[in-house]
C-alpha cells in the first residue's frame, strides 16, 4: 500500500469502449464488422464479462484513431485495481479471523527502529508487516518463518518469542542482501578467520567494517541485528539462495563473548551444510554445537600453547595473560573469558581487560 490515491473502485474499459460508440453513433455489430471480430466480443467486453486483450486494443487503435497503450492501459489498471480490492477483503478477513496475530508482531520495536514505518489503520499496518517479511498473508508466515528447521542452543526454561525472533531473523536477511558479496569460497573464508584474529585488537569502527568486508571477499554476509525483547538470540548462521549468513546481535557486550560468537557461527558454515539453521541463545548443546563450539574455543586460542601457558601459569597473575595474549596474536581479553569458563579465574577476575562493545546511536536500526 502506498500514500497515493487508490480508488476502492475498478472501470472496465468496456465501459470507456461504450461511451465512444455512443459518440460515434456506431452500433455494437457495425464495430465489429469493423474489428473483424464477434458481436458477442464486443458486447462481453462492454459488460465487463470479458477482458480488452492486445490483439482487441490494436484493432481498436486503427477504427477510432486511439493509441494502442490506452486501450491496455485502461485494461491494466482495472485488471490491478480489482487484484488490490480482492487483497483488501482478504486481509481484512484475515484481521477479523486472526485479530491477535498483528498484535504479537513487535511492531512497535520495528517502528522505532526504522524497520516499517508506522500506519494508523491497521490493515495498512499489516501491509506494512507482511512487506517486511516479504510474504503475502499471515498464513504464510506460519509457512515460511514458524516451521523453519531451527537448531536453537537455548536455554531449556527460556522459550523465545517465535514472533520476534522470525523479524530479527529477517532484518538480518534484508541487510544481508544489500551487501555485495562474493560467490562462497571454502579456503579464502578460512584464511579470512586466520586475519579476524589480528581485529580482535581493534576497537569496534575499525572491528566492524573491517570483519564485514573481509567475509563479504569470501562469500559470507555479515550482518550485526541487535536484539529483540523476546528472543535472547545473540547469533545464527543460516544459508539464504546459496549464499552464507552470519548474523550477531551483540546480546553479551564483551569482546571474548562477541569473538567466540563469531567464530562459532564460522565453525557451523565450515562443517555443518546449508540446510539447517543455527540460532545461538545459550543453554543446550548437541553433537553441531559442540563441535562448533571446539572450532571456536579452538581457532582463538591454539590448543597446544594453550596447554603450555597452563603449565607455566601461576594460577593468580594477571600479567602473564597479556604476554600469552601477544604471543598468539589475540586481545587479552579473550584469554581473561577463556580462563573464566575454564573455571581457573573468578568471574569477576581480569574483566579490566575485556573490551564491552554497544550499540551507537542509529546503530540499532
Amino acid at each position: 500500500m502506498t500514500n497515493s490515491y487508490q480508488p476502492d473502485f475498478a472501470i472496465h474499459p468496456g465501459e470507456h469502449l461504450e461511451e465512444i460508440l455512443d459518440v460515434s453513433g456506431m452500433t455494437q455489430a457495425e464495430l465489429a464488422v469493423r474489428l473483424g471480430i464477434h458481436k458477442k466480443t464486443i458486447n462481453e467486453i462492454i459488460r465487463g464479462k470479458a477482458s480488452l486483450t492486445s490483439d482487441v486494443a490494436l484493432r481498436l487503435g486503427k477504427v477510432f484513431d486511439y493509441p494502442v497503450h490506452l486501450w491496455n492501459n485502461l485494461q491494466r489498471n482495472y485488471d490491478e485495481t480489482r487484484a488490490r480490492l480482492a487483497e483488501e477483503k482478504r486481509l481484512v478477513r484475515h484481521l477479523d479471523r486472526r485479530p491477535d496475530w498483528l498484535g504479537q508482531i513487535p511492531v512497535k520495536e520495528m517502528i522505532d527502529r526504522g524497520w516499517i514505518e508506522y500506519h494508523e489503520a491497521p490493515l495498512a499496518q499489516l501491509d506494512a508487516v507482511l512487506r517486511f517479511f516479504g510474504i503475502a498473508s499471515p498464513d504464510q508466515w506460519r509457512t515460511v518463518w514458524e516451521t523453519h528447521q531451527v537448531a536453537y542452543r537455548q536455554s531449556r526454561r527460556f522459550e523465545p518469542n517465535a514472533f520476534a525472533l522470525s523479524a530479527w531473523l529477517r532484518r538480518g536477511e534484508i541487510e544481508a542482501q544489500a551487501i555485495a558479496r562474493n560467490p562462497f569460497d571454502r579456503r579464502l573464508f578460512q584464511s579470512v578467520l586466520d586475519e579476524a584474529r589480528a581485529l580482535t585488537w581493534e576497537p569496534p569502527e575499525v572491528l566492524q567494517p573491517g570483519l564485514t568486508a573481509r567475509c563479504a571477499r569470501a562469500g559470507v554476509a555479515l550482518v550485526f541485528v541487535p536484539e529483540l525483547s523476546g528472543t535472547g538470540v545473540f547469533g545464527c548462521t543460516r544459508w539464504l539462495g546459496g549464499k552464507a549468513i552470519i548474523q550477531l546481535s551483540l546480546r553479551y557486550e564483551s569482546n571474548d563473548r562477541f569473538w567466540f560468537t563469531f567464530f562459532h557461527e564460522a565453525g557451523h558454515i565450515l562443517a555443518h551444510g546449508r540446510k539447517a539453521i543455527f540460532l545461538e541463545g545459550g543453554g543446550l548443546g548437541g553433537e553441531k554445537e559442540e563441535e562448533a563450539n571446539a572450532f571456536a574455543r579452538d581457532s582463538l586460542i591454539p590448543p597446544v600453547a594453550y596447554r603450555r601457558f597452563l603449565a607455566e601459569w601461576d594460577g593468580c597473575s594477571l600479567a602473564p595473560l597479556e604476554t600469552f595474549a601477544e604471543e598468539i596474536g589475540i586481545a587479552s581479553g579473550i584469554v581473561v573469558g577463556r580462563l573464566q569458563h575454564d573455571g581457573l579465574l573468578p568471574c569477576d577476575t581480569g574483566n579490566e581487560r575485556k573490551v564491552f562493545y554497544h550499540w551507537a546511536d542509529g546503530d540499532s536500526q
